[in-house]
């Protein structure tokens, strides 16, 4: 299984993103992690990149919403603690158990 973290530099909620991937890696062999950063629009645009972090696994964004806007810009996603920068452990275990 191919996971992409996408991330621009000026958003710090990547690195949190990039930690829990990293984990995950680590009990998993069959995931190979890379990351991939998004400088520019246009950039954005030709990856799909709804914002930082982003995370596609095999080129899909697993927590694209229907009608996200694409572009440089912070991400948030919903938690059973609200809102954070970045999925937790047990909502990236989930999605990876279903792709």
């Amino acid at each position: 299984m191919d996971i992409t973290l996408l991330y621009f530099e000026d958003c710090p909620n990547w690195k949190l993103a990039d930690e829990r991937l990293t984990a995950l890696a680590a009990e998993r062999p069959d995931i190979h992690l890379s990351r991939h950063l998004v400088d520019t629009p246009e950039e954005a645009v030709r990856t799909g990149f709804n914002g930082s972090p982003s995370i596609q696994v095999d080129g899909v964004d697993v927590f694209a919403e229907p009608g996200s806007a694409v572009g440089l810009s912070c991400r948030r996603y919903p938690t059973p603690d609200g809102y954070e920068g970045a999925p937790t452990l047990e909502q990236l275990r989930t999605v990876l158990a279903d792709a």
